[in-house]
């Protein structure tokens, strides 16, 4: 029998209605990725992992942004190149950064979840993002 993926009781992190700011490198780290990059990445990921990607969040207004949602202190260990932005505090100098959360269902609008949160996939894989964002980038899709 084919193991079916499934939504897990919702993360602590997600709001049970509407949205909510959360504070980045507390539950997860972030990589912002805007426009049609981000759409591309996003298509990218989710057809490589068949769709099972993990969490994402679109934003719906201004640059239109996905907001890749990884492991706590996942990100720092890739250079990023520029069109990926990571966000939260990872240093001094730096500032803390939050990212809108949608529940799960409902409305939410501008958030929505491109990919959702789930037991198999609770985060992004952040090497797989990283190495995605570099092919995409590069324009080798």
């Amino acid at each position: 029998m084919e193991r079916k993926s499934s939504p897990a009781p919702a993360p602590s992190w997600v709001p049970a209605s509407g949205h909510a700011l959360r504070h980045v490198g507390i539950h997860f780290d972030a990589a912002r990725i805007t426009g049609v990059l981000g759409e591309q990445v996003a298509y990218e990921i989710m057809q490589f992992t068949d769709f099972q990607a993990g969490p994402i969040v679109r934003s719906g207004i201004g640059e239109r942004s996905m907001y890749f949602l990884l492991p706590p202190r996942s990100a720092r260990a890739h250079r990023w190149p520029s069109g990926a932005q990571l966000m939260g505090c990872y240093g001094q100098g730096q500032n803390a950064a939050f990212v809108g959360v949608p529940a799960l269902h409902g409305l939410t609008w501008p958030l929505d979840w491109r990919s959702l949160p789930t037991a198999e996939a609770p985060f992004v894989d952040a090497g797989l993002l990283h190495e995605l964002v570099l092919e995409v980038t590069a324009g080798e899709w």
